[in-house]
């Protein structure tokens, strides 16, 4: 009996109310009862979006008759009797703003296919094929979906994890092409934007080349950069051929604006390799419907955090002091979040899920991010395997040989000790000190790791008697309200809250500016008592809060000034000097 396929035609018949119409042309399958879903989250975006909450209209028919359709879960629908040639008819709704959600108005559409397709349960791995019907004035559909054997504007998909990974922007976007490792890149510019297309194209030329050194190979034939300019915008989305990149559409010609989207050009791109292609066990195959938990995204998300950077300094647009205040960063992003004794690296990549994705004001006391952890832990290894090896190794050898083992040969994901044990292999180095870090909310000496390449980590606040109460507050129309108390702070202990409007401060009333906080910070003494007028919930009370010294830190990585030469030659080598 022959395989059920598959054909999708989406159309836009109201596009300026952010709608898209899909029809999902089912052959072939006639046992029943047919399942059809909406994947509830997207690949890459470690978060339950409720993709299903914007269908709407399901209907089902058999030629001509209308079939029988409920709805029997939150994203699945059911056809009891499906017919040789089943057709789904359903419509979303599109309007946010983001590189993962739909975006639909009336100059274009972006589709989130996971967004958009749905699937028939427990058959992920059927081949698929989407036809676009374009409409007036819309020209350019942009995706790394390869173009079907039949029909205009026709996509093929091999299966729905392929489907799922490849976006469409379709509308009349500004494009160009290139050709960077052997491999065809297209660029579309959404939104316009002050962008020079030359010099995009020579400098993420040399980041394609660059990252595809350190890997050994490029293993795509062709790749689709899409990028969404608004007047303020930044984040991007991997996917398996393409990437997703927002970005502020007039900040092209300000040169740290400029550098910092080729960074994120450099993360995304990076991960065609690690993530798409070499991952742990549990980012792929893939379950749709509910959460795929997993430890290791301080190696994913941390380790291209660290070469995202790493790589704009290869290809020469990061002088090294620049490199090192983007590096150092991510040491001040953890050590000023009171969550980093709460939190592991492994820890908050497990707790994606419910954490990174949904922060409070209680955030940064609770979590750390596996980002900017996994980098300090990267950069950790990286030095690590270059001085024991005097240079011959580094993380790079490491990479390299997890793909061509993992990926090339086994073609599957791994498990994060048998990373640890190749990674040593590879080296001949002992990680298990770092990798055990990742576990623990213990940390690392770094210096360990810098001051053998003549640098060192340095607090700038060290020895600082500045005052605080351990709170951020924001002013709502005229009114001074709280919005962060640091655990374990004044504020913290003496109980007082956020959304607390502060009223006055010994007896002062505090002006929108708040400069009477700020006066009693610099000239009171450590634990003088302050009283704090507040109203909470429209009641007014007084709270005594003591004055404590603020453990704020302001971490610089510098050259030691006693590096010996082969410190300094390793520190070099690290640096592209």
């Amino acid at each position: 009996m022959s395989e059920p396929h598959i054909h999708f035609t989406i159309s836009f018949t109201e596009p300026q109310a952010h709608y898209v119409e899909i029809e999902m042309d089912i052959t072939n399958f006639t046992a029943p009862p047919l399942d059809v879903a909406m994947p509830v989250w997207t690949p890459g975006s470690y978060l339950i979006r409720e993709y299903e909450r914007h269908v709407e209209l399901v209907e089902a028919f058999g030629g001509t008759d209308r079939i029988h359709c409920a709805k029997i879960s939150k994203n699945t629908w059911r056809i009891e009797n499906p017919r040789q040639h089943t057709k789904i008819r359903y419509r979303v709704y599109g309007f946010e703003t983001s590189v993962r959600t739909n975006m639909i108005n009336v100059d274009r559409a972006f589709i989130s296919p996971a967004a958009t397709f749905m699937y028939i349960k427990n058959r992920i791995d059927l081949s698929c094929t989407v036809q676009v019907v374009l409409p007036k004035k819309w020209t350019h559909i942009s995706t790394g979906l390869p173009k079907a054997s039949k029909g205009e504007h026709t996509f093929y998909a091999e299966d729905f994890d392929i489907l799922y990974d490849a976006p469409l922007e379709i509308g009349s976007q500004d494009i160009w092409h290139f050709e960077a490792a052997g491999v065809q890149h297209e660029f579309a510019m959404v939104g316009g934007g002050n962008y020079d297309k030359q010099q995009l194209t020579s400098d993420i030329t040399k980041i394609v080349e660059e990252e595809t050194v350190i890997w050994g190979e490029n293993p795509n034939t062709n790749y689709v950069f899409i990028t969404h300019n608004y007047q303020t915008g930044g984040g991007g989305l991997e996917h398996l051929n393409s990437t997703v990149l927002g970005a502020s559409r007039n900040a092209y010609q300000t040169p740290s604006a400029y550098k910092n989207f080729l960074g994120l050009v450099a993360h995304e791109y990076f991960h065609l390799w690690n993530v798409k292609r070499l991952r742990p066990k549990e980012l792929g195959p893939f379950n749709y419907d509910e959460e795929n938990y997993t430890t290791g995204l301080w190696i994913m998300e941390g380790f291209t955090s660290y070469y995202d950077n790493l790589i704009i300094r290869r290809c020469g647009f990061f002088s090294v002091q620049e490199y090192l205040d983007m590096l150092v960063n991510d040491f001040n992003q953890v050590y000023n979040r009171p969550g980093h004794r709460i939190q592991s690296a492994a820890l908050a990549s497990f707790d994606a899920w419910i954490k990174h994705y949904r922060p409070d004001e209680n955030s940064a006391n609770t979590s750390i991010s596996y980002y900017n952890k996994g980098a300090m832990l990267a950069v950790a290894l990286d030095l690590h395997i270059l001085t024991e090896t005097q240079g011959t190794k580094r993380l790079d050898n490491v990479l390299r040989a997890a793909y061509q083992t993992f990926y090339k040969k086994e073609n599957r994901g791994f498990e994060e000790k048998e990373f640890q044990t190749l990674a040593e292999t590879v080296t001949g180095v002992d990680l298990s000190k770092i990798f055990y870090a990742a576990h623990s909310i213990q940390e690392l000496d770094y210096n360990t790791y810098f001051n053998r390449v003549g640098y060192e980590l340095i607090d700038l606040n060290r020895g600082r008697q500045e005052l605080t109460l351990g709170i951020k507050i924001a002013n709502q129309d005229g009114r001074i309200f709280i919005k962060h108390v640091e655990r374990s702070s004044s504020a913290w202990d003496a109980g007082l809250n956020v959304e607390d409007e502060l009223i006055a401060i010994n007896g002062n009333r505090l002006d929108v500016g708040g400069k009477e906080l700020e006066f009693i910070l610099q000239h009171g003494q450590i634990d003088e008592i302050v009283d704090v007028l507040v109203s909470r919930d429209g009641l007014v009370r007084t709270i005594h809060a003591p004055l404590r010294r603020s453990i704020k830190q302001q971490w610089s990585i510098r050259e030691k000034l006693d590096a010996t030469g082969a410190e300094k030659e390793l520190g070099n080598l690290w640096l592209s000097i």
